[in-house]
């Protein structure tokens, strides 16, 4: 071996080490800030609410992963180097009889946003999702000989709303679909303009109901698509399933599949939100998955404060209106995206083998989108899917990652999807033809 090529080779290493030394130490520290978080947000809610938070600090360890429960066991079981010592361990100790979140209270908190497009939903009686719907054309509707309508259900991903359908794809939908199709973009439980309640654990059970709720039974569905990115992949997953006699074709453009049916949430946890430093977008995920006071604390800064941000933003880039990924980061409540983080992204996790399967042997149409250059969900994902589910048709971009898998290629994903739900309506109106000539 020559020596620059050993040179280099010790120097890798040791760079490799000394940011590992530094990964530990930054951890450590956020592990302490979280323990003293815990404290402070118990005292100021025991002052302006007039009782103390409950939290996840207190009760670790008595959620067993069974395959069963609803609520994941990341919530309970994530590491922290002063709560496995035992230091600054009285906060678990401390007696809470009056849990926030019991007895229907669905009121925001002091720490939450209270403008009106942030509370809007406590104004609704009926407690439905906020829904974007696009209604075919009124000639199409009006014209008896042609079918009825397709429908299309769209499900966003993590902190986001509809505007990320509304935005890209509904704008780029050609007009013959828009003639024959209806497409409903939501925005999940506790995002957007949607419902965020104190008295939800935002499990997968939690927002099927409330799509069922909010758009299956008031436009009485009874076949549909769906297309969902990121974490809105893992719902439409378990919506699936459930409903494995309608959907006609399921879309997944960079679904989290983390395969963890017998080694637990955690696992999951540990794959999309490792506690690294580097990339900056992974260290952000486990500052917000691992730490439930310091994330608190960040949703306090900006979500509450996301007016006074909004237009700061404004006056700095010369804009009137900002992006509309910028604007959903905020719309959404620590205690919502906490709780959808951990019993969605991470206790789905055990249960998606077994969503796939069901949609497998009903022959349902998967089609996976993912991006080669993707840094929040790894390729072992779509590999996994594509072991499962063998006629899964996978579609893998170059240069795209996590969010430009479809911004910037609007159109282009739109013309896919219409690909997609073309073939279908092929194969039925050719199913339909021969058999009308058997018949005859």
């Amino acid at each position: 071996m020559s020596p620059a090529v050993f040179s280099g080779k010790w120097l890798g290493k040791t760079a490799g080490k000394f940011i590992s030394f530094i990964g530990f130490v930054v951890f450590f520290i956020l592990d302490f800030l979280d323990n003293v978080f815990c404290i402070i947000f118990r005292i100021l809610d025991e002052w302006f609410e007039g009782k103390g938070s409950a939290c996840y600090c207190e009760k670790r360890g008595e959620v067993v992963d069974d395959g069963k429960s609803e609520v994941s066991e990341t919530l309970y079981g994530r590491k922290n180097f002063f709560r496995e010592m035992g230091f600054l361990g009285f906060p678990r100790k401390w007696e809470n009889s009056k849990k926030i979140g019991v007895g229907g209270v669905v009121a925001n908190r002091w720490s939450d946003c209270g403008c009106e497009s942030c509370v809007s939903w406590m104004k609704n009686d009926d407690q439905k999702l906020h829904v974007v719907v696009r209604e075919p054309s009124k000639e199409t509707i009006e014209d008896c000989r042609v079918k009825p309508a397709e429908n299309v259900i769209f499900m966003h991903g993590f902190l986001s709303s509809s505007s990320f359908w509304t935005e890209t794809v509904f704008p780029n939908i050609s007009e013959p679909i828009n003639h024959n199709y209806r497409l409903f973009a939501v925005d999940l439980l506790g995002f957007g303009r949607s419902p965020k309640p104190r008295d939800c654990s935002y499990t997968l059970k939690d927002h099927i109901e409330m799509i069922e709720k909010s758009v299956n039974y008031p436009f009485a569905l009874d076949s549909f698509h769906l297309v969902a990115h990121s974490m809105g992949c893992i719902i439409a997953l378990a919506f699936a399933a459930k409903h494995s006699n309608s959907v006609k074709s399921i879309t997944l453009v960079a679904p989290p599949y983390c395969s963890t049916k017998d080694g637990g949430s955690l696992i999951a946890l540990n794959k999309l939100a490792e506690r690294r430093l580097w990339p900056p977008l992974l260290f952000g995920s486990a500052v917000m998955s691992w730490y439930e006071h310091l994330g608190r604390c960040v949703c306090f800064l900006f979500c509450r404060n996301h007016r006074i941000w909004e237009k700061m933003l404004k006056l700095l880039t010369w804009k009137r209106d900002l992006h509309f990924m910028m604007m959903d980061l905020t719309r959404h409540t620590h205690h919502s995206a906490w709780h959808t983080m951990h019993n969605v992204l991470c206790g789905g996790a055990k249960v998606l083998d077994d969503y796939l399967t069901v949609l497998v042997k009903a022959s349902t149409k998967i089609c996976v989108v993912h991006g080669d250059k993707d840094q929040v969900v790894p390729m072992e994902c779509i590999n996994t899917i594509k072991m499962k589910a063998p006629h899964s048709e996978v579609n893998i971009l170059r240069n795209a990652d996590h969010s430009t898998v479809i911004l910037g290629r609007e159109k282009e994903f739109a013309q896919y999807l219409e690909h997609i739900w073309a073939s279908l309506a092929d194969i039925a109106s050719n199913e339909e033809h021969c058999l009308k000539n058997s018949n005859t």
